[in-house]
């Protein structure tokens, strides 16, 4: 196996050779019977010349030779299959063997992967599959590289997942985009209108493994909501729950404010 994780591959290279020596001589004993019917049909060709053979032993002999001849193909091709090849340019991803393991029909030695031809599979809800359609365009981020583009819906099942109420939509990557097999991407999809809640980043602050929010109270006191935070929108932040609209919230609150403590509101 003389590829390495994370070697770069040409369509062709070799990849993994498996020793097969019974194969081998296979092929080795289909070609030596192929000689023998080959000599043996030369020499009643020249005895029919001479009169002293017969035209059915020479055309039982072609017969002979045309057999040997596909058993000698058939033994080569089983011999290919222990040779593998890239059959196309790429990468290596993983390696599921190593030199010296058992191979066997059907288990994996390694995995080799393209530098283009991406799909994004993603599982969209069904409340927003229905205006989705084959050759679509959705902007996609990828966090972990901060890049963002276009990619056009490829596939679209026509069928929903049940229990997780959703359609599975295939998107496909540009060409050229560096982008790496198994990535976690975001993709926005157009839904419906709704009315959100929407406060400074600065007003929220954690509090432990929870998120904090203090309002402006009765008496311009400090009271202390803890809130759960969504979607980043510029300089705010999403509140799915802990605020109501039209709570007026502390801009920057200092980490020593309690709640109850007066509050001196700025016009």
């Amino acid at each position: 196996m003389p590829v390495v994780l994370g070697q770069i591959v040409r369509a062709g290279d070799l990849l993994v050779k498996i020793s097969a020596g019974e194969i081998s001589a296979r092929v080795a004993q289909a070609q030596s019977q192929l000689n023998v019917a080959r000599r043996d049909l030369a020499r009643e060709r020249d005895l029919l010349g001479k009169g002293a053979s017969t035209a059915d032993l020479v055309r039982g002999l072609e017969d002979r030779v045309a057999l040997t001849e596909a058993q000698v193909r058939e033994a080569e091709v089983m011999l290919g299959y222990a040779t593998l090849r890239a059959p196309f340019a790429g990468v290596i991803a993983r390696k599921h063997s190593q030199a010296g393991d058992l191979a066997a029909p059907g288990q994996p030695l390694l995995e080799l992967e393209g530098g283009d031809a991406f799909q994004i599979e993603v599982p969209v809800p069904d409340s927003f599959a229905a205006p989705l359609s084959p050759g679509a365009s959705l902007q996609v981020e990828i966090p972990a590289t901060s890049r963002a583009f276009a990619a056009t819906v490829a596939e679209l099942s026509p069928a929903a997942d049940p229990n997780a109420r959703s359609v599975l939509a295939k998107l496909a990557v540009p060409a050229g985009t560096s982008v790496r097999s198994g990535q976690f991407a975001r993709v926005q999809v157009s839904g419906p209108s709704l009315r959100v809640v929407l406060v400074p980043a600065a007003a929220v602050s954690p509090l432990g493994q929870m998120e904090r929010v203090f309002v402006v109270g009765d008496q311009n006191r400090a009271v202390l909501r803890l809130v759960k935070s969504g979607a980043r929108r510029g300089d705010r932040l999403e509140i799915s729950s802990g605020l109501a609209d039209g709570d007026r919230v502390v801009l920057d609150p200092p980490a020593t404010l309690r709640e109850g403590q007066s509050l001196e509101v700025q016009p």
